[in-house]
Order: structure tokens, then C-alpha cells, then sequence
């Protein structure tokens, strides 16, 4: 994987850095690199900008999108959590859930290059994957945080469909890089009643893309979607 991997490369947010081409590219993040089958980086942000797709087409040919979701409800509190350990973010968050659920917060472009408080918007992934689908198709795997943790079975088939040896696997990490000091608040049932409300048209249409029902399904009362 590219290094540093904090802060992110976020290379293809940036028509800039994005055309300096594939040498500079691997020279800068990959210099590490040794006979390795794939080469990866993770910019949680590429996901909210169809121009990134564009960019990352035009410098890297075809590559393996890998989009790897959460319950959007746990992403919003995660998101809060890591907004806050940045000293980005001073609001409760229950305080700032409920603004959100009123509308987009509003944030300083000069200070971050994607908005620390679009907690709730970041969670609707079907408006971000459809131009990542429609650039790359079949190059696209969409795989859910709830269901590959703990199951050696499924990061198996994952390390398949990348084109590496499925028994593949890294040595331990230790501190997971995003790991927050904060402690998770509970939110009362009401608000979660709401929440859940807000993802539930969303969450459909994302289950009938991808014929499936999504893992957070049992916590929403969400139709199961058309296998196909």
C-alpha cells in the first residue's frame, strides 16, 4: 500500500498532482515497493468525486476499484468521533446529527479539501458509486466493513478477485491508522428512528443495484432487493 498512508494521497482530487504522471506517481507513494503483485492506495475521499474516476482512469489505464462500506448510521458516528479527535469538530453528537439532518453544515474550503461535518451525506453511497460504476464497471468490487471483519473466508475471496494469493495475509497493523479516542456516545431511539429514515431510500436503491440485501438491513427494517 502507498506510504505515507497518513495523511492519504488523494492524489486524483487534484487535476494537478493527478497529471504528473504514472513514474512520478509510483516514484512518490510506491518507492518502497518490492516484487508485489498490486499496488494500492485507500483516499476515502475519491469516493464523493466523479472527477477522480476521470483522473485516475486517464493516469492508471483500468484500474481495481475497491469500495468498502459501513452501516451509514456507525460511518456518521465514526466520522463525528475522527472530526473531533482533529479538533475539527467541538458539537455533541447529538447535536450535530440533528443539525445535519436538517441540511448540509456548512465548512471552511481553506482549511480541509472535503467537508469534516458531511456526516450524514457520506452515508448515502449510492449518489458516489454510480460514477465509479459507470466509469469502470465490472472493475468495481463493492464489499461491506460489517461482514469482512472476523471472517478469514470472505478477505480470502477479496485477495481473489485483486488478483493475489487468497491465504494472503499482512502482518499485524497494530494501531489501526484511524483509530478515535473517543468514547461512543448512545443516541436515543428517536433519533435513530429518524436516521435509519433518512438512509432508507438510499439503502433500496443500493440493494437493487447490487442484488443484494445489505449487512445493517436487520437495524433498518429495509426490504431485501431483487437478486439478479
Amino acid at each position: 500500500m502507498a506510504r505515507p498512508a497518513r495523511p492519504e494521497p488523494k492524489v486524483f482530487l487534484s487535476a494537478e498532482l493527478s497529471a504528473r504522471g504514472l513514474e512520478w506517481y509510483e516514484r512518490t507513494y510506491f518507492a518502497h515497493a518490492g516484487d508485489e503483485l498490486v499496488l494500492g492506495e485507500k483516499s476515502t475521499s475519491y469516493l464523493e468525486y466523479a472527477e477522480a474516476a476521470d483522473r485516475a482512469a486517464a493516469m492508471l489505464g483500468d484500474p481495481l476499484i475497491l469500495a468498502q462500506l459501513r452501516d451509514p448510521v456507525e460511518r456518521a458516528m465514526s466520522h463525528w468521533a475522527f472530526s473531533t479527535d482533529g479538533g475539527l469538530e467541538t458539537r455533541p453528537l447529538a447535536e450535530v446529527l440533528e443539525a445535519n439532518l436538517e441540511g448540509p453544515l456548512p465548512w471552511d474550503p481553506e482549511r480541509t479539501s472535503v467537508s469534516p461535518y458531511a456526516y450524514l451525506e457520506r452515508g448515502r453511497y449510492i449518489d458516489y458509486l454510480r460514477p465509479w460504476l459507470d466509469r469502470f464497471g465490472d472493475d468495481v468490487t463493492v464489499v461491506f466493513l460489517d461482514e469482512m471483519r472476523g471472517d478469514p473466508a470472505r478477505v480470502g475471496e477479496l485477495y481473489g478477485t485483486l488478483g493475489v494469493d487468497p491465504g494472503f495475509r499482512p502482518p499485524a497493523a497494530g494501531v489501526p491508522v484511524n483509530e478515535s479516542r473517543q468514547p461512543r456516545p448512545e443516541l436515543d431511539a428517536d433519533l435513530l428512528d429518524r436516521l435509519r429514515e433518512y438512509y432508507h431510500k438510499s439503502d433500496q436503491e443500493l440493494s437493487d443495484l447490487l442484488g443484494r440485501t445489505l449487512p445493517w438491513s436487520r437495524h433498518t427494517g429495509t426490504t431485501e432487493g431483487t437478486q439478479q
